[in-house]
């Protein structure tokens, strides 16, 4: 009797043992107690506690368990150290993004070691910091995300410091050496990274290009450009291949193409643009329907695959758009004469022709090659002239294009397509390139024209290549289903404005998001809500691998309408020919690095973008320090509140140190700064009065202070 009862408790120890290595095993990263071990063991046997101190330690003796602060243990195994990419604050600490799980690692300014922005790197998990968010330190540099970064020289006897115009490079870099003496202070330089190692505060460095004077606008905006790795030339090779390309159509390639010239064709574009890369023609049938043609530059007819123009367009992937200037895909000889679609002139396209109703039914469609004439070239502007006075140049044909482009567009929306609406702006600058004013760019109904109509032939195009040659390579266009973290922080902040948004179905969600845009048009609320929503979705991007693009609600999509500044359009172009004659693609591998390279310039586009407009912001508001606006709250954070002025769009930070009155604290689950004594709490959305404190050209960055009532 009595060996039973031994066995008994022996089997009760052995479960407890594999309890608590279990209750280890299945949180990998997360710490416990000798409480909280023995609360989720037996959580009404307060005689439990004891034997856990035991089995922790027999745990601790056998390498299972290690104890990370006192009387804290953690599961001792492989997932301690991760892979990630590093996110770097102002501040020089990090938050480590990894693919292996949901939460960021936090890694303090003094555990980043010689780590940088966005660099590949092993992080050991060390705690969870007040049991709210995962601590780490990084061990290992595995990749740099770049050796190349953009600064101003501040000499100190034989030395150069050079602070980096990036505000996410928290440290200043050293160089030594001759070429010291060459430099000034205020020289904008491009410099390599050499070494860093962590005896050294600063990484060393060398100057690989000056190129200017810090705060001229040519010097600034060549800046940007070298600081995301963009080209501001073309090599000789392919300025020399561009230049042997005959302007002359032959008549044999006439032959071999669909004729529109005697069709009515023209583009509308913005008045600013030098190259026109889309036509619309338009043909009224006996039986009352009408044939509307979207015809687009043939690029690949004159950039071949595998020459010198193709690779430096493959590499470059995409045109860029700074405030002032364009960064082209492709030499002026291609991108503003052979490949622009300008007025009175014969152009080879490719095409995407359908016959429509009056309610957007397609009847028929037909892609191919062809050949048009440009009737005439509109601006946005002047096209919603004619529309809006009811007479002019190709009136009947805008009005009724108009029209159609309004039901394609409502039948989308009923399909639960997403009306993304977000404001853009503009800057007017002086003959030196100096802000003198922010304007907002409207958006006409003939924008919406155009937008329908390319919308249509990217997705009945990539529909074609997917349902009629199954298995063949496509670079399709894609956008997931949005990230429900986000959604949901979307979610509770529309909430807070009095707007619901039902995301139990994908039409549930576009509609109450639709809804939300149609709302809140003109409100203040407009410049927090939209872009947000934008943000709680998935960032589009090419791939061979799946088809469907959320935010449209399309199954099948991609980029068929600007082989001029988009690399992937031209490959659509290639492959929709070579399967329009029956011919097959083996190089998938081929197509899917192409569609990757891509993707990954398109962001760095949109950051040099961004970059250049923030600089202008900065610039503009330079003139207006000591002067106070309104402004609405854009965004929280642990060290202060983004600004967004009602005025003139600039966004500016009031940092938490300077708010005066009382002590704030940052609130992230209620996104908000809220005072410790008084209680006033700023969030998302609120109406608040600002100064305008200081600028900084160089970090590109505005500070505010709050003017409290």
């Amino acid at each position: 009797m009595k060996k039973k009862k031994k066995n008994n408790k022996n089997n009760k120890v052995l479960q407890h043992y594999n309890k608590v290595l279990g209750i280890f095993e299945h949180h990998p990263r997360q710490s416990f107690t000798y409480k909280e071990i023995a609360h989720r063991v037996e959580s009404n046997n307060v005689a439990i506690h004891d034997q856990v101190m035991k089995l922790v330690a027999i745990l601790r003796n056998e390498d299972k368990i290690e104890e990370v602060s006192k009387g804290k243990f953690r599961y001792l195994s492989e997932f301690n150290v991760l892979t990630g990419e590093v996110d770097m604050t102002q501040r020089g600490s990090a938050y480590i993004k990894c693919d292996e799980i949901d939460d960021d690692i936090h890694v303090s300014s003094a555990l980043t070691g010689t780590a940088l922005h966005r660099d590949k790197v092993t992080v050991e998990l060390l705690s969870r910091r007040g049991g709210r968010r995962l601590e780490g330190r990084i061990v290992e540099i595995l990749e740099r995300a770049r050796t190349r970064f953009v600064g101003t020289v501040e000499k100190v006897k034989n030395i150069a410091f050079v602070m980096i115009d990036d505000s996410k490079v928290h440290v200043d870099f050293v160089v030594r050496g001759k070429s010291v003496k060459n430099l000034n202070d205020g020289d904008k330089v491009v410099i390599e990274l050499e070494s860093w190692d962590l005896e050294s505060r600063n990484p060393l460095a060398r100057v690989v290009e000056v190129l200017g004077k810090a705060g001229e606008h040519e010097t600034e905006m060549h800046a940007i450009v070298a600081e995301f790795g963009f080209k501001t030339y073309f090599d000789h090779e392919v300025l020399e291949e561009a230049k042997l390309l005959p302007g002359e159509i032959p008549k044999d390639e006439i032959k071999k193409r669909r004729d529109f010239r005697q069709t009515t064709t023209f583009t509308i574009d913005p008045d600013t643009a030098k190259d026109f890369d889309d036509a619309l023609s338009f043909k009224k049938l006996d039986n009352g329907h009408f044939e509307i043609g979207i015809h687009i530059a043939d690029v690949s007819h004159f950039v071949t695959d595998g020459s010198d123009i193709d690779r430096e367009a493959a590499e470059r992937a995409t045109s860029v758009y700074l405030v002032d200037r364009t960064i082209p895909m492709l030499p002026e000889r291609l991108s503003n004469e052979l490949c622009s679609l300008r007025p009175h002139e014969d152009s080879l396209t490719f095409s995407a022709v359908f016959e429509l109703d009056e309610f957007g039914k397609i009847h028929h469609e037909w892609f191919g090659r062809t050949i048009i004439y440009s009737d005439h070239r509109f601006s946005y502007e002047q096209a919603q002239e004619v529309m809006d006075k009811g007479e002019g140049l190709h009136y009947e044909e805008l009005i009724t294009l108009n029209k159609i482009a309004k039901n394609l567009g409502k039948k989308r929306y009923q399909d639960g397509s997403i009306a993304f609406e977000s404001d853009e702006y503009k800057f007017h600058l002086d003959e030196k390139g100096k802000p003198i004013e922010v304007i907002k760019k409207v958006r006409f109904d003939a924008h919406k024209l155009i937008e329908e109509f390319m919308l249509l032939a990217n997705k009945r195009i990539a529909e074609f290549v997917a349902t009629r040659h199954k298995g063949q390579p496509f670079p399709y266009r894609v956008h997931e289903a949005p990230n429900m973290e986000k959604l949901t922080a979307f979610s509770n902040m529309a909430a807070k404005f009095g707007y619901v948004i039902n995301s139990t179905s994908h039409k549930t969600l576009a509609s109450s998001i639709n809804h939300l845009v149609a709302e809140t048009k003109d409100k203040p609320e407009a410049m927090i809500l939209h872009p947000l929503a934008i943000r709680s979705m998935e960032k589009a991007f090419y791939t061979i691998k799946k088809t469907s693009h959320f935010g449209l609600a399309f199954e099948y999509y991609c980029h068929f309408t600007s082989p001029i500044r988009r690399y992937p359009d031209l490959i659509v172009h290639r492959l929709l020919a070579k399967y329009l004659d029956k011919q097959k693609y083996e190089r998938k591998e081929e197509v899917e690095k192409n569609c990757f390279h891509s993707s990954k310039m398109e962001l760095k586009a949109m950051g040099a973008e961004r970059a250049s407009t923030k600089y202008k912001q900065v610039e503009y508001l330079s003139e207006y320090v000591g002067e106070q606006f309104e402004g609405i709250i854009s965004g929280v954070t642990e060290w202060g509140m983004y600004v967004e002025l009602l005025d003139n769009y600039c966004e500016g930070m009031i940092r938490i140190k300077d708010i005066s009155g009382d002590f704030y604290e940052y609130y992230e689950r209620e996104m908000a700064i809220i005072g410790r004594r008084k209680k006033n709490r700023f969030t998302l959305g609120d109406k608040v009065r600002i100064e305008v404190k200081r600028t900084n050209l160089q970090k590109r960055t505005i500070d505010f202070n709050l003017i409290q009532e």
